[in-house]
């Protein structure tokens, strides 16, 4: 954490017997009986009659604050857009050692909610089924705040889907990645939703979204398709609608591309996103690397860091291998 700003971008894996439970359709319930006409002092309310809300004072509050973090990073030289370049390179070797921090260890337990983990070496994690995106906005944030924001996510879809050759793509139906942007007057609608979206989530996976500290700017947590599993069935991502745009931005790229399997950071990572140091806002070229990497169709999700080595290795040095000296 750099002074208390960071953007504590969080991405929880909860694979661990938390796949979404398969539920049956169910027929509607059928009447004979012809409905009468609503009374007139139960019919809602016409939208056009009544003023728009304003927001509370703690949304404000919140806008204010994360203006000002914003103003702070970009004053300290942070928040880069650039991509990296000649001052930030680095060679095969060190793409693949951040290959490894980045997508095979684990930030937190699965399935204990923020507790950190250990840090050890785990498995590959990624999806093999296409990925639908969806955006949905909680009822207080701004139709053109939500115009900007769904431009910025299908913009960043579709740059993902040429990185990786893996079918991702917006969809305005059935979805399995679900990127909600929510208010601070619309937090009482993430924990439901969530609950509609993965049934069987567990208590420690959905207090996360409960009682959301204003540290934490965005988080995102991804579900295995099946129990124990390690390919991802579901995504769930929650944006802070009182971010400026660039840190609106910054968090689509981290936590989208987190959602995707890489789901740790680790200092030495630059140029990088997945980096606690805030230096860059959006997804580098090294990043890209690293997608590149993970949706091999050599690296299989459930490898183990050992077996997933020599072919990082070989991948590393195919992308970066003409960068710099190893």
């Amino acid at each position: 954490m750099r002074g208390g700003l960071r953007r504590a971008a969080l991405a929880i894996s909860l694979l661990a017997g938390l796949a979404a439970c398969e539920t049956s359709t169910l027929a509607p319930r059928k009447t004979e009986v012809p409905p009468h006409a609503r009374p007139s002092e139960l019919r809602p309310a016409d939208p056009e009659s009544e003023a728009p809300r304003e927001p509370s004072l703690a949304s404000h509050d919140l806008e204010v604050y994360y203006a000002r973090v914003q103003a702070d990073l970009l004053t300290q030289g942070l928040l880069r857009t650039d991509g990296g370049g000649p001052d930030t390179p680095f060679t095969d070797t060190m793409l693949a050692r951040n290959f490894e921090r980045i997508a095979l260890a684990e930030e937190y337990e699965r399935g204990a909610g923020l507790r950190p983990s250990r840090g050890e070496l785990g498995r590959v994690k990624k999806w093999t089924k296409p990925v639908r995106v969806s955006a949905e906005f909680g009822a207080l944030v701004p139709e053109d705040q939500r115009v900007q924001d769904r431009n910025m996510l299908i913009q960043y879809v579709n740059r993902l889907n040429r990185v990786t050759g893996h079918p991702i793509s917006m969809t305005t139906g059935a979805a399995n990645f679900h990127v909600l942007f929510m208010s601070e007057d619309d937090k009482a609608q993430i924990a439901p939703r969530i609950r509609q979206l993965v049934p069987d989530v567990s208590p420690s996976a959905l207090e996360v979204f409960e009682n959301l500290p204003r540290s934490i700017h965005c988080l995102v947590i991804a579900f295995s398709e099946n129990p124990g599993g390690y390919a991802y069935g579901e995504a769930i991502a929650v944006i802070r609608s009182e971010h400026p745009d660039l840190l609106r931005r910054s968090c689509i790229h981290e936590e989208v591309a987190q959602g995707l399997g890489l789901g740790n950071d680790w200092p030495e990572a630059r140029p990088s996103i997945f980096n606690d140091d805030d230096e860059f806002a959006l997804l580098t070229t090294h990043d890209e690397m690293l997608l590149k990497i993970l949706y091999d169709p050599r690296l299989k999700p459930g490898m183990d860091a050992d077996t997933a080595r020599p072919i990082v290795k070989d991948l590393a040095a195919q992308l970066a291998g003409g960068l710099g000296p190893s």
